[in-house]
């Protein structure tokens, strides 16, 4: 009991944050609390380094990344391209928005495209003059693809990056799996959104009112090397699976980079992105890992293993929707970066044959992916965005976000997984 009432507490601190401790402290608390009370030892703290750092280094080297594009007009260029494809049409600008977000998530990782994706929404349908009721329709369709369509690549979301190292599936491995259920989850996730918002999306649009894109690039030399850096990156991201390269230097030397870039012109506050950029990550990871590491030690997690094992039993189909739906559950109730590590605890300790255990492993990974949107505590880029809206005057109830979570998600997890049956 002393492991799980170290990780309830841990899990309270990292999401109230008292007196601005931040998560990466919060985290670090229960981290101590575990090395003082026994759950975990001095020895264990290389091993959970192993498996976090690369994780850690891709997401901050990705959120850098969105940063310095983002202050450079990139992704408000973007979505004015989106805009005017529509052709004034709401229902396809409502489509090409969500499709954006997609390829955001894909590229840039989910906690980045969210942040970043919601003030360009938001911008580009004040002009329009579309209502805030009507904003919420769109805010909302951007808030849930971001992390229903993380899933195609191993930088698209940090479970993808802990879980990839944790059992060992190269960036090449991953993809094959992955990107044939993301089109599955972002064909489903276009489905559900457009049947729960159609009545709030409007018919037509005056895009007249909207400046040229070209207007809102602040610096052109940045806008331009931001296309070939992304895609030298994506490149070098499937060569990591030959090369034994870390996917974290990959990404980080794509934002030396751009930051190196921004030094040019002056216009994009290189110090001001650096500040920003989510170095607390580092911190919350290890302490975070630290403090389920001690759930296993405790045999905390054997029950669950001893449940997928039974699953397992089944065959690969049931064991991926049987894991899948678990790692959901957890995922929203007790956030999903922990989530994914007792996921991938209990799997590793689990009686089952290889094939269902790479089944359960993916499953875990697609559960903790879409399982946090269904509540506001899912995931702490959920609470972040919240707290956005917010301050942009669109007020989202927590009760409100539940019972629209568990109508939009559902649907999409039950599609995923299915995919993923048939490709495993």
């Amino acid at each position: 009991m002393t492991a799980v009432l170290i990780f309830i507490a841990t899990l309270l601190l990292v999401i109230t944050q008292p007196r601005g401790l931040g998560i990466g402290w919060s985290a670090a608390a229960g981290a101590i609390a575990s090395l003082l009370l026994g759950t975990v030892t001095l020895s264990d703290i290389p091993t959970v380094w192993s498996i976090v750092w690369n994780a850690s280094g891709t997401l901050i080297g990705l959120i850098i990344i969105t940063l310095v594009l983002d202050e450079a007009g990139f992704f408000r260029w973007c979505a004015l391209k989106v805009a005017r494809a529509s052709g004034g049409s709401g229902a396809k600008l409502f489509t090409l928005i969500i499709l954006l977000g997609a390829v955001m998530s894909a590229f840039l990782a989910n906690d980045g495209a969210v942040l970043i994706l919601t003030p360009v929404v938001l911008a580009l349908l004040t002009p329009l003059g579309v209502s805030k009721a009507q904003q919420l329709a769109f805010v909302m369709a951007a808030g849930f693809i971001v992390d229903t369509a993380s899933l195609p690549l191993v930088s698209s979301n940090l479970v993808n990056i802990i879980s990839a190292d944790f059992f060992r599936f190269t960036f090449t491995d991953y993809a094959l799996v992955m990107i044939p259920v993301d089109i599955a989850s972002v064909a489903a996730s276009l489905a559900v959104l457009w049947i729960v918002f159609r009545r709030s999306v409007p018919k037509r649009v005056d895009l007249s009112r909207l400046p040229a894109p070209d207007s809102v690039i602040r610096d052109s030399l940045l806008f331009r090397a931001g296309w070939v850096v992304l895609t030298l990156q994506l490149v070098f991201c499937f060569a990591s699976s030959f090369l034994r390269i870390p996917i974290s230097a990959v990404t980080l030397a794509s934002a030396a980079i751009l930051l190196l870039l921004s030094r040019k012109n002056r216009v994009v506050p290189a110090g001001k992105v650096l500040k920003d950029a989510p170095w607390s990550i580092v911190i919350f990871s290890l302490g975070m890992y630290l403090v389920v590491y001690g759930l296993q030690n405790d045999g905390a997690t054997s029950l669950l293993s001893s449940a997928l094992s039974r699953i397992g039993d089944s065959g690969t189909g049931a064991a991926a929707f049987g894991a899948g739906f678990i790692a959901a559950a957890l995922s929203s109730v007790m956030n999903n970066l922990p989530s994914t590590m007792i996921g991938a605890l209990s799997i590793d300790a689990a009686s089952v044959s290889d094939a269902v255990r790479t089944a359960m492993a993916y499953a875990n990974v697609i559960g903790c992916d879409l399982g946090p949107k269904i509540t506001p505590i899912g995931s702490l880029a959920t609470l972040l965005w919240l707290s956005l809206l917010s301050h942009k005057g669109i007020r989202v109830t927590w009760g409100y976000y539940f019972r629209l979570g568990l109508i939009l998600t559902i649907p999409v997890l039950a599609a995923s997984l299915a995919a993923l049956a048939l490709v495993i």
